[in-house]
């Protein structure tokens, strides 16, 4: 029996580098709170600025702010609208790789509801709109299409994994 982090190459999950970990890199683009709930509220159909300002009660310098690193990011883009008698402004939309983080946040939802729950129900009530089913993330197999836990899985070391060479811990 191997023991836990030990991969078949004698390499232990200690011994990996985590300086080039995808989870950081997206963490350090939509880790701070304000930014997970503009990608929230932009996947329901918020788009103003004076929307978001106003749904989240956000001040303006940090949501202008997350709105701008998220444009550079490429996970926002803006789209210029001009009301009747007011200057051009812009709106807010998802682009492809905005989506793409729609599931982190329908699992967020659904971690809260279950670990957390309001004791009045669910703040949103997410359906499948063809059959009404409630909506749920799973992690699944890209060829069976079953449902997987964390036992199912086997985590290794990838063609990016570079040794660690921080300060030496003790054994």
């Amino acid at each position: 029996m191997t023991k836990p982090g030990l991969y078949d190459d004698g390499m232990e999950w200690l011994d990996v580098s985590t300086e080039n970990c995808p989870v950081q890199r997206t963490l350090d683009l939509v880790g701070e709170k304000w930014t997970l709930l503009v990608l929230r509220d932009a996947a329901i159909g918020v788009h103003r600025f004076e929307e978001f300002r106003r749904h989240m009660g956000l001040s303006e310098a940090v949501l202008s702010d997350r709105l701008r690193k998220l444009t550079a990011a490429g996970i926002l883009r803006t789209v210029p609208y001009q009301e009747p008698g007011h200057r051009a402004r812009n709106e807010y939309r998802l682009t492809r790789k905005g989506w793409d983080l729609w599931p982190v946040l329908v699992a967020l939802r659904q971690w809260g509801d279950t670990y957390d729950p309001d004791p009045e129900g669910p703040v949103l009530d997410m359906r499948h709109t063809d059959c009404g089913a409630p909506v749920r993330v799973v992690v699944e197999c890209a060829d069976e299409h079953v449902a997987l836990t964390p036992r199912d899985v086997t985590a290794r070391p990838g063609p990016g994994a570079r040794p660690y060479r921080g300060a030496a811990v003790s054994k």
